[in-house]
């Protein structure tokens, strides 16, 4: 994607309007499963990350910029800022970010970050609109209860997504038949809604050319903390540095521990139902310890 004629024509119009010089230059990226990205350079010398998709779902860039910005609110983490957003065709353009080497602390402030933006809170389990994780749909009906939170909006979707496609094994319904009623008492102790990335996998957070941390492509919502701890332990890329900085600066409650596999469930069964293979097994063998 080095010159006009390998990028879209359609993109390369809206880009060009949008942000008010030509595009000069574009460096195919990868790394993303769901969408294209590509490093723009403009004319006038001012470069962006773009991500694209020809049919994206309704709003798919445009919940992510909303998030972007809702986590900026905390000023606890790097984010990329939101400079534009198209729907004809749909793209996002985002503060391009130079990458570098993390610093010799960047794991501890990750962890304080991590740990600021989620003592910054959110109005309530959920979230004012819905949004996406990955390109999948994510509910976010508004609750005061974090366990019906976490149940109704979380588990249950995911679960009838993978029955209605056929991946949802009848022993797999018959484990999360009987966590429900012991869901609640499984959830640990009540705390404030924390303010979430969502999709804390290692490849959602960076380092910028300072070492210093950055997060990017977040599925928010207010929940439970041990949310994001759970899935940032989930495929491994972050150390135990991060994590003890992070419970330094905001301790978890007792048992935290023990709930890390039942809030794995969730990201789980989103890799259920966006890839299949051995994903269905690994949330089997979570319930089989829980329930």
């Amino acid at each position: 994607m080095g010159s006009r004629s390998s990028v879209d024509t359609e993109l390369w119009r809206a880009l060009t309007q949008t942000l008010g010089s030509e595009p000069r230059r574009a460096q195919p990226l990868s790394g993303g499963d769901i969408n294209q990205a590509c490093r723009l350079e403009l004319a006038d010398g001012r470069k962006f990350f773009v991500k694209y998709q020809r049919n994206p779902p309704a709003g798919l860039f445009e919940r992510e910029a909303e998030g972007l910005r809702w986590l900026a609110e905390a000023d606890a983490l790097r984010l990329p800022e939101v400079l534009a957003c198209g729907d004809d065709p749909p793209f996002l353009a985002l503060e391009w970010i130079e990458p570098g080497p993390p610093a010799a602390d960047h794991d501890e402030r990750l962890g304080r970050g991590l740990s600021a933006l989620h003592r910054h809170g959110a109005p309530s389990f959920g979230l004012a609109c819905d949004n996406y994780i990955a390109i999948l749909a994510q509910s976010n009906l508004q609750s005061s209860s974090w366990p019906a939170f976490y149940r109704s909006q979380r588990l249950e979707p995911q679960l009838r997504l993978a029955v209605d496609h056929g991946r949802a094994s009848r022993r797999l319904r018959s484990l999360f038949e009987q966590l429900w009623p012991k869901l609640e008492a499984r959830s640990g102790p009540a705390e404030p809604p924390a303010r979430l990335h969502g999709d804390l996998w290692a490849g959602n957070s960076l380092s910028d050319a300072s070492g210093q941390p950055v997060l990017i492509d977040p599925a928010v919502y207010g929940g439970h903390r041990e949310i994001d701890l759970a899935m940032m332990r989930l495929f491994g890329g972050f150390s135990e540095r991060c994590f003890a900085a992070y419970e330094e600066a905001f301790p978890l409650a007792e048992g935290h521990r023990e709930r890390v596999g039942l809030y794995q469930l969730y990201p789980l069964m989103v890799h259920v139902n966006l890839f299949g293979g051995g994903y269905a097994g690994r949330v089997e063998r979570i319930l089989e310890r829980i329930v």
